[in-house]
């Protein structure tokens, strides 16, 4: 059977792909290894440990057989980098097909590396928009789709966007960069979330290393560009982070990326610098790992994040949750009220935590699957291609 198995090259870059890469290589392993096998590459787009190979050795999955390692740089010479870089181990490997997930610069250059060369394109996170395309997220996302053969969609939106950009959302049969096949598949992330909450093994010591007590705490995330390089944007929700304390008595936990750890110092400003580090209800800490921050999500009072992953599995754990962002891909979670939209406003963020906090009727339905969406996705894979 083993010379008959499809070979998949899964691509990943960033922390977020990481942790979804990890249900399809656990699906795989338990499902379908007598028919598939799976080449990891990692193009280095998050490089250090702890943004990357931490992810790897918690979640039990196999160590990229290649590394790009392009690190940080601009969107073009980042892109072309790891294009180049692609290219030449696709050439060499000639897989069936390739899997990227999201919307970084790695899922771009993946989708433009295997197309151009005729190798399937399986987009997982596939129909999501925000319809703001000054987003490098947006036309990443939307340029993969349409270079794509499989196209997964975790949300009953995701296939309506698709569709309106006139996509068959009903083709069948073998699926083709011209013909491509799509399905609502649910959200892998819900697959990885009930995974972690099953291994109780794995335990984290997060809350007491910070002595930090269920529903007593605020878990702040920031790290996109729109909020880390506009200074005033920064300064707006670190504002917000210090009163957000001083008015609810819960305390802050702020993990940091390394990048937005340097963009806080290159503000310059001591008055909010000091605020939050004399503050000992507020704790600043390295980015971390996969189990430390579920633990932070799943036993937080409430979540504000410009993170789109961080935001749904706020929502998988029902926590409300503020979205530091002017816009979303889930647009479904809107619609329950469990969260909002607050951009980098520090008034609008301060009173929709009031709003969020004195609600006790918030409802978190059902939205993004049943946690199977891993293995029906390989099924799809062997299914179609």
């Amino acid at each position: 059977m083993g010379e008959n198995k499809k070979k998949i090259v899964t691509i990943v870059g960033a922390r977020p792909q990481i942790i979804k890469a990890s249900v399809i290589s656990r699906a795989i392993a338990q499902y379908f290894s007598d028919f598939m096998k799976e080449v990891i590459v990692h193009t280095g787009q998050h490089y250090a440990e702890n943004m990357s190979d931490i992810f790897f050795k918690e979640l039990n999955i196999p160590e990229p057989a290649y590394n790009i390692k392009v690190g940080s740089g601009t969107h073009g010479s980042q892109t072309a980098q790891m294009i180049k870089g692609i290219e030449e181990i696709l050439l060499k490997e000639k897989p069936d097909a390739v899997i990227l997930y999201g919307d970084t610069n790695t899922t771009i250059s993946g989708a433009i590396a295997g197309s151009k060369i005729g190798i399937p394109i399986i987009h997982i996170e596939a129909g999501l928009r925000s319809y703001n395309k000054k987003m490098p997220e947006e036309i990443n996302r939307i340029t993969c789709d349409h270079m794509s053969s499989l196209l997964f969609v975790p949300t009953s939106a995701g296939i309506e966007n698709l569709s309106k950009e006139g996509f068959n959302i009903k083709n069948k049969g073998t699926a083709s960069i011209d013909s491509p096949n799509i399905y609502h598949c649910g959200d892998i992330m819900y697959d990885n979330s009930q995974f972690i909450e099953s291994h109780p093994q794995i335990e984290s010591t997060i809350l007491n290393d910070y002595n930090l007590k269920e529903g007593g705490y605020i878990l702040f995330t920031i790290h996109r560009a729109n909020n880390t390089d506009k200074s005033e944007n920064l300064l707006n929700i670190l504002s917000a982070l210090v009163d957000a304390q001083y008015k609810t008595g819960l305390k802050i936990i702020l993990p940091l990326h390394p990048r937005t750890r340097n963009k806080i110092d290159e503000l310059k400003n001591e008055t909010i610098v000091n605020n939050i580090l004399n503050n000992p209800n507020i704790h600043v800490i390295d980015a971390i790992g996969v189990f430390d921050i579920t633990e932070l999500e799943r036993k937080a009072r409430i979540i504000a994040t410009d993170s789109g992953g961080i935001q749904k599995e706020a929502y998988f754990f029902k926590k409300p949750c503020i979205v530091l962002r002017e816009e979303t891909e889930w647009i479904e979670m809107l619609e329950t009220g469990s969260t909002i939209l607050t951009g980098a406003d520090r008034d609008k963020i301060l009173l929709s935590i009031d709003q969020l906090l004195n609600n006790d009727s918030l409802s978190f339905p059902p939205i993004f699957g049943d946690g199977n969406a891993g293995k029906f996705i390989c099924s799809k894979i062997l299914s179609d291609l």
